[in-house]
């Protein structure tokens, strides 16, 4: 009854086996999602970074189309010869290696299949005997279930070549630098014999060893058939050049700002992802911030952050968040473009936007005077950057010049909780605090925002008040090739009319309006339109200078990581330079465009000194523009010896005598010489021509000559452009003062050729 019951469970147990063996595998273990690593591409196919699988490795999954045959076959000779008749069980190759274990007491082979290893790359499993039965059992299921090229692929593309690179894609690219479809026979062969022992045959460590495991490869192949003794020949002879590929770490601080926003499951789904970095044109931009950096050595700065934006597509074209990410000195990791700090004065534009959209115009007289505000947590007295008070201004002046106590001023009018949710509107998610919190010190960046945040916004005033959605990729793919969407692009909303946006990014593309603070030949003159802002904040722990072209918005940053302050360097200084040449080479080589200037804005002349229409008694005149219906309705009175702007302030009496001497040509200086740029297009060598004359000078316009000829007229503020043009020239200026031609002292200067 015994021996019944034993065979009984013999057989049972034997219909088990060979039942289970029918088992199907799980679709699950042959996904390539824990092996495939993700790889970031610039928008020009530039590798900048491959993130390692959760395997630890690199590798790119390929289909059988894309594995060369001559690799299969050679990967077939060097690990499994009988691989396409055994049924994942090589009966023959488990006797042969047990017989050589035991002749030379030790482990020499283990007869695995390419299966098996396979089973064990899927499933980790451990060498023991259980483990080993395990394997067997799994391999006889795969190969039912599986045909010997979908095993060849899944192999092919899981197996360790050494150096963490899983997978024949990356083993090729890393060792030889370029696709498995390239590699010769020899190469081939030499990469298929690695895997039974990266380790120990380590091309990097152990040539020679990785070599004569090429050539016992070859024999093999040429004694299963696969190839023949002229191929034999031909192969041992090709030499082989390790052609290590190096593993990029490109614009790191973007890599990470690109792999943050993506969440861990969708991440180990890719396969690539295609930025929208312009990754030659930021390497461009790292160069020229190091060299900037290295030139304010002497003034305590040890970093930079530079994020350019497309103003249409919202696409990052450059994200350098440090001067070098591996520095730890420096905290070379922190990210200076996503990192909160106060922007100084760089938010003073909505202030202003918010006043022309309470009813002032960028005529309007605002006070710079030694002023205390009162706030709740006190009195608060703000003092401009070069520590004076400029009187009565116009509202124009005050922004282009970034003048603190007329901004301060009306912000107090229109109140912070306006401006705060202005700030919100146009993205700043960084102000957490309440409006009662920063107070009417937000205008002056009492807050803490991010340079990207700050570049964010310029670019809705670039774009007329819409904002903008940035962008960090292009594309993303996945195994397979199909592309994956994150997220949809959101429609844009208005923050400020376009009108509005337009009068902004008139004063601050406005080169003579801001000549009182910043003076001629400023970093934030271009040969093309630029609207441009700067800021410094408390203490000079941050430096920035905030633009944009209708094409682009460039931001800067320069201060230090551990908040120490700078020695005595502004906007205009820290930043400015470096925020030229980044602008000038964004725009090489491109067509000059323009601001469009939107429908059913007035323009008027009106009198420097007081906003009102202008006399003949006004020393000069500019144009204005304005809303309609905002336009000043009141001739200047401030020039009659009769009245004065009591309500602003007191202004210089009108003299009656004036002498040619009163006028100066500022510049060019004497003795000048200018060269023409080879590069640089004829229509952008321009230089102006600038003089200085008395606030209350009698005659609106002066007349330039050049060599004796007239060049132009120039009304205040008394500067005309000249195409650069080689010779040698004498500069004067002509005035009629009682009937009486007179003429400024002559400047000479030369153009080179």
């Amino acid at each position: 009854m015994k021996i019944r019951t034993v065979w009984i469970s013999l057989i049972l147990l034997v219909l088990f086996i060979q039942s289970s063996l029918y088992l199907p595998i799980s679709h699950k273990k042959l996904e390539p999602y824990p092996v495939i690593s993700l790889r970031l591409y610039d928008r020009g196919g530039l590798l900048m970074r491959e993130v390692l699988s959760d395997e630890g490795g690199r590798c790119q999954w390929l289909t059988l189309e894309e594995i060369p045959l001559a690799l299969l076959l050679m990967t077939v000779a060097a690990e499994d010869k009988n691989f396409f008749r055994h049924p994942g069980l090589d009966i023959g190759a488990v006797f042969r290696a047990l017989v050589q274990n035991i002749s030379k007491q030790r482990i020499v082979s283990g007869a695995s299949t390419i299966t098996q290893q396979l089973v064990r790359n899927i499933y980790h499993s451990q060498r023991n005997l259980v483990s080993k039965l395990f394997e067997i059992w799994i391999s006889i299921r795969m190969e039912r279930c599986l045909s010997k090229e979908e095993i060849l692929v899944q192999y092919l593309n899981r197996i360790c070549y050494g150096n963490q690179t899983y997978g024949i894609a990356a083993a090729s690219r890393f060792y030889f630098d370029k696709d498995p479809g390239d590699l010769s026979l020899a190469e081939s062969a030499f990469l298929a014999g690695l895997p039974r022992s990266p380790s120990g045959y380590n091309p990097l460590r152990f040539f020679d060893k990785a070599k004569n495991r090429q050539m016992a490869v070859l024999r093999q192949a040429c004694k299963r058939g696969y190839i023949d003794s002229d191929d034999l020949s031909r192969a041992r002879q090709e030499p082989i050049c390790i052609e290590h590929a190096s593993q990029s770490f490109r614009a790191p601080h973007y890599c990470d700002h690109v792999l943050k926003d993506i969440p861990r499951e969708d991440r180990r789904r890719l396969s690539v992802i295609q930025t929208t970095i312009d990754l030659p044109f930021q390497e461009n931009v790292e160069k020229m911030m190091n060299n900037h950096l290295d030139s304010l050595r002497g003034n305590n700065i040890t970093n930079a952050a530079v994020v350019v934006i497309n103003n249409y597509t919202g696409d990052i074209l450059c994200m350098i968040g440090s001067k070098d990410f591996f520095d730890f000195r420096i905290d070379g990791q922190v990210n200076g473009a996503t990192s909160l700090r106060q922007p100084g004065s760089t938010l003073k534009p909505f202030t202003y936007a918010l006043a022309l959209e309470s009813g002032m115009t960028a005529a309007t007289l605002l006070h710079d005077d030694d002023t205390f505000f009162s706030t709740p947590s006190g009195t608060f007295r703000p003092q401009n950057y070069d520590k004076t008070f400029h009187g009565a201004i116009r509202l124009r002046t005050a922004l282009a010049c970034s003048y603190n106590i007329p901004a301060v001023s009306v912000l107090q009018t229109l109140g912070s909780d306006l401006l705060y949710r202005k700030l919100h509107e146009a993205g700043f998610s960084s102000l957490q605090n309440s409006p009662e919190h920063y107070g009417i010190g937000l205008t002056l960046g009492s807050g803490e925002v991010t340079l990207l945040e700050l570049v964010r916004a310029y670019a809705s005033l670039a774009r007329g008040g819409l904002t903008l959605q940035t962008n960090s990729i292009l594309t993303a793919q996945d195994h397979t090739g199909k592309k994956v969407i994150f997220s949809e692009k959101e429609n844009p909303s208005r923050i400020f009319p376009q009108l509005t946006s337009y009068i902004i990014t008139h004063i601050l593309s406005d080169k003579d309006a801001r000549v009182p603070a910043f003076g001629f030949h400023s970093p934030l003159e271009f040969p093309f339109p630029c609207a441009a802002k700067t800021g410094t904040s408390k203490d000079f722990r941050d430096n920035w200078t905030l633009g944009y072209t209708p094409n682009h918005t460039v931001g800067v940053w320069v201060g230090n990581f551990d908040g120490k302050s700078m020695n005595n360097i502004s906007g205009i200084s820290g930043c400015g330079p470096l925020f030229h040449d980044v602008m000038l080479l964004l725009n090489r080589g491109r067509e000059e465009s323009f601001f469009l200037k939107p429908q059913g804005l007035v323009s008027c002349s009106i009198c420097p000194v007081s906003g009102k229409l202008v006399t003949d008694a006004c020393p000069g005149a500019v144009e204005e523009i304005f809303f309609p219906g905002t336009q000043p309705s009141h001739m200047c009175s401030v020039h009659n010896t009769s009245s004065s702007l009591s309500e602003v302030t007191s202004l210089p009496s009108i003299s009656a005598t004036y002498t040619q001497k009163d006028i100066k040509i500022l510049f060019p200086f004497d003795g000048d010489v200018f060269k023409m740029d080879p590069v640089l297009r004829r229509e952008y060598q321009i230089i102006r021509l600038k003089a200085s004359v008395p606030t209350s000078f009698p005659y609106s316009s002066l007349e330039w000559r050049l060599n004796g000829k007239k060049i132009g007229l120039s009304r205040y503020p008394h500067a005309i452009s000249w195409a650069l043009k080689p010779g040698s020239y004498l500069l004067e200026i002509a005035t009629t003062l009682k009937k009486e031609e007179q003429m400024t002292k002559k400047i000479r200067f030369k153009v080179l050729q």
